[in-house]
């Protein structure tokens, strides 16, 4: 399979290039192509192909009725069109492709796979502050070891959900070396205001509740220390 997958790719190569010399298209561009299956939990799916030049779509490709479908009309387009849908062999096989062993292949992953594609690892959340000047006061909330890669991170002051702004910044979320995830999340806010504030955290491992972790203030001995936060509470 494998072999016939390289035989189509190196003839679906060449007739770019005999497309692109007989409608004198300039060099260099690039022809994308992408094409998979979609599997759903009724144990239904959908094929999918599409094409895209220089950037754009191109065409696609129907599977229900094996028709190529422009994405642009363009002379460059049509022909191209043309060219492709009269190959039939190469149409058949795409469809065979796409709706059995596509559909075969991505069944097997998901048997094999299944502990991975299950797999779920708590987040271990901290709250420190930093101080760099005496009128700031920095929340830093550090989350880590959680598996899969989504999750919610947000402020909480006095209860009340800090929407994004200036005085939030969250990293991007980075992996760690076995193989989960961790990000930081910041909160900018003056000394002793008066508020009180949580981070609260979100993810999959978690279910319905929240991972909430307050801020307790102590005192700060540094411009440039850091004091742990109290302990995380599962709500």
């Amino acid at each position: 399979m494998e072999d016939m997958i390289k035989i189509y790719l190196q003839q679906f190569n060449y007739e770019i290039n005999v497309i692109a010399v007989r409608n004198n298209v300039p060099y260099p561009f690039v022809f994308q192509g992408m094409a998979g299956c979609t599997l759903y939990p009724n144990k239904t799916s959908q094929a999918f192909v599409k094409v895209a030049y220089n950037g754009q779509d191109f065409f696609s490709f129907c599977v229900d009725n094996a028709t190529w479908l422009l994405s642009q009309d363009t002379d460059l387009s049509r022909y191209a069109q043309s060219i492709i849908q009269n190959h039939t062999a190469f149409t058949d096989v795409l469809t065979v492709l796409l709706n059995d062993t596509c559909v075969d292949y991505t069944e097997r992953l998901l048997h094999y796979g299944k502990a991975a594609l299950e797999r779920q690892e708590l987040p271990v959340a901290t709250v420190f502050a930093r101080t760099p000047s005496p009128a700031q006061l920095l929340l830093v909330c550090r989350v880590t070891g959680f598996y899969p890669r989504s999750i919610s991170v947000a402020w909480l002051r006095d209860g009340q959900e800090v929407p994004p702004g200036p005085a939030t910044n969250t990293s991007a979320i980075l992996p760690n070396a076995d193989l989960t995830y961790q990000l930081r999340s910041v909160l900018a806010v003056a000394p002793h205001d008066g508020h009180s504030y949580a981070c609260r955290v979100r993810h999959r491992s978690l279910g319905t509740r929240s991972l909430l972790i307050p801020w307790g203030v102590f005192p700060v001995t540094s411009h440039t220390a850091g004091t742990s936060g109290t302990s995380a509470k599962v709500t």
